[in-house]
């Protein structure tokens, strides 16, 4: 068919832009490329659910009939090469060439590494696809102990699921807290408290040095000058957005391949949306974001959408964040401000609760904690830029939603 669209990357933002060109019609003009040999699957779940029970299985977004009835033509297992962006064509490693006439790059992120740490060990491991949750659910059935390098969402997330199987669970983090590019110093103090209470151990502003390395495994690591044994290391240390193919194919990148609010990078015929992808932010900051989330993923997916269709509809939708670890479901709302004064409203239950941050007068950011309610309603407040005095929004006889 005239006018092919490219897709290169099978994870949440290219499922999510699959769907909306298959509704509007348009499933014929579409390639999806994934260099992993499976239909594009929900990836939140493998860091708990997945990880916990052995014989769960992944949950793709689509069964493999649905493609082939939107008429998208598939290439699993087959990643994207090289970009000719003067011929406008995709070279896979298969050898395949795929002409296009708009190409989308969702290319993702990938897991941070350790500097100096000989790879690959048997007993380290990392989580972003598939086969890096089977091997880890493997490791974590003949493991007794677990430490897990990083105390951000991914990393937390691990160290619930191991603990719910009742492994020895240690998390060493070189921050001062938890979550420190992501939540509030209230928000993590709690969550601190919450995962030791578990039996968790939570080790802040730690440095890890040197590496004892035996055969294909790794034997201690060096933490504040000690010697620590390691039977099972995990690295939640961060990710890296995929933008390889983008740069080399010549496309602006920085941390993240830059686009507009439309998702066109530098290139007119090419878009990024998802993980890979760094665009204005949706206030009048200035600032550019690159967005590691499943709810950023779908928002893009619209907009790039609209984009290829030729309607101008920049990307505006608030962002918004959620991580389940253990018994506590986090859910984010807004940015958090630098200098907001947070305010607490008592949740439904003794386990819930809500941060509703203030910039001044306006209501900017609001973190829940098991109050999955009050976080929708958030959500609608700051969408529609209501900011109800902190007395009321604070008060739990006023559902959050009537304060609209």
């Amino acid at each position: 068919m005239n006018d092919p669209i490219v897709i290169v990357g099978g994870g949440h933002a290219a499922a999510a832009l699959c769907a909306g060109l298959a509704a509007a019609g348009l499933g014929p003009r579409v390639h999806l490329v994934c260099e992993e040999d499976e239909l594009p699957y929900q990836r939140p779940p493998l860091s708990k659910s997945f990880l916990k029970n052995p014989d769960e299985a992944l949950q793709p977004h689509r069964a493999e009939a649905w493609y082939a009835e939107a008429g998208i033509t598939l290439h699993r297992g087959d990643a994207a090469r090289s970009i000719d962006r003067g011929a406008r064509t995709v070279h896979l490693r298969s050898g395949a060439v795929l002409p296009y006439a708009r190409l989308v790059l969702a290319t993702g992120a990938r897991a941070r590494g350790l500097p100096h740490l000989p790879s690959p060990l048997g007993n380290v491991h990392a989580l972003r696809s598939a086969a890096d949750a089977r091997r880890l659910r493997r490791a974590l059935a003949g493991a007794g102990a677990v430490t897990l390098l990083g105390g951000g969402f991914i990393g937390l997330e691990i160290a619930a699921s191991a603990r719910a199987l009742g492994k020895a669970v240690t998390v060493l983090e070189a921050a001062p807290r938890l979550l420190a590019r992501s939540v509030s110093p209230e928000l993590a103090a709690h969550v601190l408290a919450v995962h030791r209470a578990a039996g968790i151990g939570l080790h802040l502003g730690v440095a890890v040095g040197g590496f004892e390395v035996e055969g294909d495994r790794l034997a201690a690591l060096t933490v504040d000058g000690r010697r620590e044994a390691v039977d099972l290391l995990v690295l939640g240390i961060g990710a890296e957005p995929e933008q390889a193919l983008a740069q080399a194919a010549g496309l602006a990148c920085g941390h993240g391949i830059l686009v507009d609010a439309g998702l066109r990078t530098s290139d007119p015929a090419i878009l990024a949306l998802g993980d890979c992808a760094s665009g204005p932010a949706t206030d009048d900051s200035g600032r550019r974001l690159r967005l590691e989330s499943v709810p950023n993923a779908q928002d893009q997916a619209r907009t790039a959408l609209a984009t290829l269709q030729g309607r101008d509809e920049p990307h505006t939708a608030l962002p918004w964040f959620w991580s389940e670890q253990g018994a506590m479901r986090l859910q984010m709302a807004g940015l958090l401000p630098a200098g907001a004064t947070p305010h607490r409203r008592p949740g439904p239950t003794a386990a819930g609760f809500s941060l509703l941050h203030y910039l001044g007068d306006r209501l900017a950011c609001v973190e829940s904690v098991n109050a999955p309610h009050d976080h929708l309603a958030a959500r609608q407040l700051l969408a529609a830029g209501r900011s109800p005095a902190p007395a009321l929004a604070c008060d739990p006889a006023l559902p959050l939603k009537s304060l609209g």
